[in-house]
């Protein structure tokens, strides 16, 4: 499942191209390893991804790196890069 994918640490601040159940997907992670920026759609030949962006918001435990809860917002269409 997609939760799955973006639930796993990558590597810092990068970006991992991929696809899922038909759709390309594109996710930038922070310095942290954790994918924080997604994009959902149709991969143009330039590379950027033509549909939706997501964002995560993560709230810590409390002088920790680990992770309480995070939610992912939609913030909307992207149709060029």
């Amino acid at each position: 499942m997609l939760d799955q994918k973006l639930s796993k640490k990558y590597e810092p601040s990068t970006r991992i191209d991929d696809v899922f159940k038909g759709y390309d997907i594109t996710f930038l992670t922070n310095e942290h390893g954790e994918p924080v920026t997604l994009f959902f759609g149709k991969r143009r030949p330039d590379g950027a991804i033509a549909g939706e962006r997501y964002t995560r918001t993560i709230k810590r435990q409390l002088d920790s790196l680990e992770v309480k809860s995070s939610h992912w917002d939609l913030r909307g269409k992207v149709t060029r890069g």
